[in-house]
């Protein structure tokens, strides 16, 4: 069976589209699986279906110039009719992404079993592992799985089992790092079925596909089509909350800000002696749908190479709901050994700016609980009736703790004075070099008697020059020092003298 899946998709690597092993620095490529099963009746029925607008718009969105891009439809691959089938894979380039999507799936209907009239079954997981494993062949990509969460292999009605299996594959193993499901509100009406909801996946393949995933939420090129907030299903043993400073207390010269990068900068004046920071954060939970019932809190600071405990006023967080901020205090040690003296080389080649100690702060929480938001399962009840996926976004039992990891910048701003100061001194003290080579280079003016003869001699400090008598008999030498003049070697009896 899975070579009909991979014969199917080959054309995507005959098109022209190498997803083989791709360098951090080079583009990420989408995988778009579309679902064209029976259950999808109305999503392709219905005229006034809003289904395919929705998939050439986030497509259209999300892709980049010169990343790959593959399209394919799926249901449930059997012997004549294979899936994922690939309706279109090209490089994005000059021609917008959304129109050839939209062109690609114009014609695109519910499929239907082979030799009959039956409409086709669906398998969520024979299609994501065709993504990652076929496509991807495990390299760093996206896969966009748009789905109504009917997955119901062989008209299988133990959807809540098929479920959890699918649940399985996204967190047992180790191709798909991030994963987010986004629960649309999409109310159709077709000839057989009708539905009210549609949710859109996103697998992250690999590091590289976890950040290139984190890179577009950030963005907001995601939220230009999906409105709603993505509900996380991996990982949930990291980044699972935030702290945000609200002031700082009995520090002064020191302050806390969060950028919009999500660094907290440590504002630090260079004569901030404080060893300890009174700081008072707002522990929010980032783990939508799921509320933390109960963990236990730690944390360390690692500043200057420094590592350190944070003390925190409490070592319990209780039913911290998903975007819910509690108040949580710490005293947390600042690297003011490691602060550069204003009269440094570090301080002086900073001055004007901000000397920079990275670092970083870890939060952990232990014999954490999660539970899924009340207000999620109802909106997935609403959106899904009767399927049973909720229950199985329960965390797996294995997730009991996690760690948050917040880089930290300290950032010590040094003024301008200390360098006038040293750069005034350098000045003063090549005046002075330059007057002395001055002094030292131009020639000095002095009168010598010889046998009372009055002569002028000129000689520059540091030479000795040779004093002959009118018969040119050497009778003395003169040095011409930076202080004067003087006499040397004088013959006995010779008549020689400075001045007159």
């Amino acid at each position: 069976m899975m070579k009909a899946i991979a014969h199917s998709l080959a054309a995507a690597v005959l098109a022209g589209v190498a997803l083989s092993a791709q360098a951090a620095s080079q583009p990420i490529p989408h995988v778009f699986l579309v679902q064209n099963s029976g259950w999808m009746e109305p999503f392709y029925s219905d005229p006034k279906s809003p289904f395919k607008p929705l998939v050439a718009a986030l497509a259209g969105s999300v892709v980049a110039p010169g990343e790959a891009v593959v399209l394919a439809s799926f249901n449930q691959s059997l012997p004549g009719a294979p899936s994922p089938k690939a309706l279109l894979s090209f490089k994005a380039g000059e021609e917008p992404v959304r129109a050839r999507v939209a062109q690609a799936i114009a014609s695109l209907d519910t499929a239907r079993k082979p030799g009959g009239a039956a409409l086709a079954d669906t398998d969520l997981g024979e299609a994501v592992r065709a993504a990652t494993g076929q496509v991807l062949k495990g390299q760093p990509g996206i896969v966009w799985l748009v789905t109504n969460n009917r997955n119901s292999p062989n008209n299988d009605q133990a959807t809540a089992t098929r479920n959890r299996e699918f649940y399985a594959l996204i967190h047992g193993g180790d191709a798909i790092a991030k994963a987010l499901a986004f629960p649309l509100r999409m109310p159709v009406q077709g000839r057989h079925y009708s539905a009210n909801g549609l949710m859109v996946y996103a697998f992250a393949v690999g590091a590289q596909g976890a950040a290139a995933l984190d890179a577009l939420l950030a963005s907001g090129r995601i939220a230009r089509v999906i409105t709603e907030p993505p509900a996380r299903l991996k990982p949930l043993d990291r980044d699972t909350v935030r702290l945000a400073p609200r002031r700082v207390v009995n520090a002064p010269g020191v302050s806390f800000a969060s950028d919009a990068s999500g660094v907290l900068r440590a504002d630090v004046a260079p004569d901030a002696r404080t060893p300890q920071a009174r700081i008072e954060w707002n522990l929010e939970n980032t783990m939508y749908p799921y509320t933390i019932g109960s963990a236990t809190l730690s944390a360390r600071s690692t500043l200057a190479g420094e590592s350190r405990p944070i003390a925190l006023d409490t070592q319990r967080v209780r039913e911290l709901a998903p975007g819910q901020p509690a108040p949580l205090g710490s005293s947390m040690a600042l690297p003011v050994a490691q602060i550069p003296d204003k009269w440094s080389l570090a301080a002086l080649k900073s001055a004007g700016s901000a000397y920079v100690l990275p670092g970083r702060i870890e939060l952990h929480l232990a014999d954490q609980k999660l539970a899924l938001s009340q207000a999620f399962r109802q909106r997935m009840a609403a959106l899904f009736p009767g399927d049973p996926l909720p229950d199985i976004f329960i965390p797996p039992a294995r997730v009991q703790a996690s760690t948050a990891v917040l880089p930290v910048e300290v950032r010590v701003h040094y003024g301008m004075g200390p360098l006038l100061a040293l750069v005034g001194a350098l000045l003063a003290l090549l005046a002075l070099l330059a007057a002395g080579a001055w002094a030292w280079a131009r020639p000095r003016k002095v009168q010598v008697t010889v046998d009372e003869e009055m002569r002028t001699m000129r000689g520059r400090a540091g030479t000795t020059q040779a004093i002959h008598d009118r018969h040119g008999e050497q009778v003395a030498q003169l040095k011409t020092t930076l202080f004067g003049h003087r006499l040397l070697d004088v013959r006995e009896g010779a008549q020689v003298r400075l001045g007159r």
